[in-house]
């Protein structure tokens, strides 16, 4: 991929996106591509952190191990988005598991590369403590909607982050995942899912086609905002 391009997802990255063109260039400059395969695994929970990426193409599940061994799903990296970022900001151990789901095409900033920026570039250092507020209100509205609410209301706001709450008339959506996935990312059993897509069917919400879901945004909003 040209550098152009390259510059052009940073600006669509949540952590880089407010960076003007020159400095999203350096950056650009600063990093390398990477290729993983299907089921490859990235990085382990507790590796230590070299580097964070940019997801080109591709889709990238991060996930931690529960006390009985079990794998917890708590986010997807798809193109134009940032992973691996925590620890190669804090020097620490990596905070979860990183495996690719399909084929992924990124580009690696190395940890040195990035605190430079940090250090040297203001605007790179405000960016980043912004970015890292927005990761830590979106954890907590997270462990809210896995405390508090019921399943098919955690599936409906999977759903409308998917959309990018698009709203109006129905969106033709395809998750590009199994519902074992998606029981995944909501904390819930695979059977449980099923379920509360069955839910959502009879609410008028989604309409299943093929691999993909018709979702009625203006519904799935209205399930969410009556919880």
């Amino acid at each position: 991929m040209e550098k152009q391009a390259i510059v052009e997802l940073l600006g669509k990255s949540a952590l880089f996106g407010s960076l003007a063109a020159v400095d999203r260039g350096a950056i650009a400059s600063g990093m390398r591509p990477v290729q993983f395969e299907p089921d490859q695994m990235i990085f382990s929970r507790g590796d230590p952190a070299r580097e964070m990426y940019l997801v080109l193409e591709g889709k990238v599940r991060l996930s931690i191990l529960s006390s009985d061994g079990r794998e917890l799903s708590f986010a997807h990296a798809g193109p134009r988005n940032i992973f691996g970022e925590i620890a190669t900001l804090d020097g620490g151990e990596r905070t979860a598991s990183a495996t690719a789901i399909s084929r992924v095409q990124a580009m690696a900033l190395p940890q040195r590369t990035m605190l430079d920026f940090v250090e040297n570039r203001p605007r790179v250092a405000v960016a980043t403590i912004q970015f890292l507020c927005g990761r830590l209100r979106e954890t907590d509205q997270l462990l809210e909607a896995i405390a508090l609410h019921r399943i098919e209301v955690r599936l409906a706001r999977l759903l409308l982050s998917a959309l990018k709450l698009q709203a109006g008339a129905a969106v033709l959506l395809d998750l590009g995942m199994s519902q074992s996935e998606l029981a995944l990312l909501i904390g819930a059993s695979r059977p449980k899912v099923s379920v509360a897509l069955g839910l959502l069917q009879e609410m008028g919400a989604i309409t299943r086609k093929g691999a993909n879901l018709v979702c009625n945004t203006g519904m799935l909003e209205e399930i969410v905002e009556t919880e």
